[in-house]
């Protein structure tokens, strides 16, 4: 499962956007902060970034220079101006499409799906995660362990797969919410005590105990 950064201060048209690209399978990540997202690109690694061109702080070009100084991922420009100068200067400066908006949905995601298919030719889509005998099955909402397959809800597959994607981590409970937030999920503190109790619960069901370490004070850990 391919993640994408969407990059936009406009809140209205960010969760328009995430909703879309949720539903159609993608999970994603909506910058609410403008003054480092260089460094949210480093620890987030999205697979595609999608960035508007007027932002408060630094624009959409000036941090199109400084994630190429240090990543490849593919981005997408989707902005009100639409002039020849800005795409020119879009494509030159290291953007790999420009989108005026408004867009045709249906365009957008074909861009998005041809992008990530070049980007990245030898993933099979992040269907599955595998760590230590567990196998988490994205499109079936399942975990399976030597035969053992056992269904999960749609917030607990979103936790775990946050989990195993930041494996030797510790994430803050704070971390997970703002995540499933994003996602278009909403979890508060007491309902995410118990997700994490279920997916253990589960988790020993097919034979699998102690995977997720709880860092008293800190979060958790795999």
């Amino acid at each position: 499962m391919f993640t994408i950064m969407i990059i936009d201060d406009n809140e209205q048209l960010q969760n328009e956007l995430g909703n879309l690209l949720t539903s159609n399978g993608y999970l994603i990540i909506k910058s609410r902060e403008f003054n480092n997202i260089s460094k949210l690109v480093k620890e987030q690694s999205p697979h595609l970034i999608l960035l508007d061109i007027n932002l408060p702080q630094d624009d959409g070009f000036k941090i199109c220079t400084e994630i190429r100084s240090f990543s490849n991922v593919p981005i997408i420009f989707i902005t009100s101006r639409n002039t020849n100068i800005d795409e020119i200067m879009g494509i030159t400066l290291g953007g790999d499409d420009f989108i005026t908006k408004p867009y045709n949905t249906q365009i957008l995601l074909a861009r998005i799906s041809s992008l990530l298919k070049r980007a990245y030719p030898n993933e099979n889509t992040m269907d599955t995660l595998e760590y230590d005998g567990l196998k988490l099955n994205i499109l079936s909402s399942t975990i399976e362990h030597e035969g053992n397959v056992v269904e999960l809800t749609k917030n607990e597959l979103k936790i775990l797969h946050y989990l195993l994607n930041n494996k030797g981590k510790i994430v803050s409970r704070y971390d997970i919410m703002e995540y499933l937030w994003d996602s278009s999920l909403f979890v508060n503190d007491n309902t995410l005590t118990v997700n994490i109790t279920r997916i253990r619960s589960k988790l020993e069901e097919i034979g699998i105990k102690e995977l997720i370490k709880t860092k008293r004070g800190q979060g958790y850990i795999i």
